[in-house]
């Protein structure tokens, strides 16, 4: 029998995916989930478009198992990861950023560089991303240089 888990079927591949990765504190998790689903209304076209895998068979997935189960899905793309980190912190509540781009898949160690790899980001970042990405408008790279230029490491959105 395989110890691996089922890839997130059935979601519109167009929404951001979010995974739960830590069960310890449903009160933090709760706070999570209203900062991913809070519309600032000065930005009214960064909607909520998410889908949440609220499921315990996730529970302890490190970043790179999550890239492991991800490989027979999908070649590119991002998940966000609800960690510990994103339920021990509350101001601001971040998630972490996944390419799910391997070296494998790459050409080159300069082209995983600028396209794999992880960061954290606030939940308004997710559905700025979220809606540059699925348009091609900007790629993983962008947000991450970004995040690399913010004082705390954070992708915290190009909007303010």
């Amino acid at each position: 029998m395989s110890d691996r888990i089922e890839w997130p079927s059935g979601r519109d591949e167009d929404a951001a995916l979010i995974i739960r990765t830590d069960y310890r504190d449903e009160r933090a998790w709760s706070a999570v989930k209203a900062a991913l689903m809070t519309n600032r209304a000065q930005e009214e076209d960064l909607v909520p478009y998410v889908h949440i895998v609220d499921d315990p068979r996730w529970s302890g997935f490190a970043p790179a198992r999550i890239l492991s189960e991800a490989a027979a899905y999908e070649e590119r793309g991002v998940v966000y990861l609800a960690d510990r980190s994103s339920m021990r912190e509350e101001n601001p509540v971040t998630l972490l950023a996944l390419s799910l781009l391997t070296r494998e898949r790459c050409e080159s160690d300069e082209e995983f560089e600028a396209y794999g790899g992880a960061f954290r980001v606030v939940p308004r970042g997710i559905h700025e991303m979220n809606a540059n990405l699925m348009i091609a408008n900007l790629d993983f790279g962008d947000f991450m240089d970004a995040a690399r230029s913010d004082p705390e490491g954070l992708f915290r959105g190009f909007t303010g």
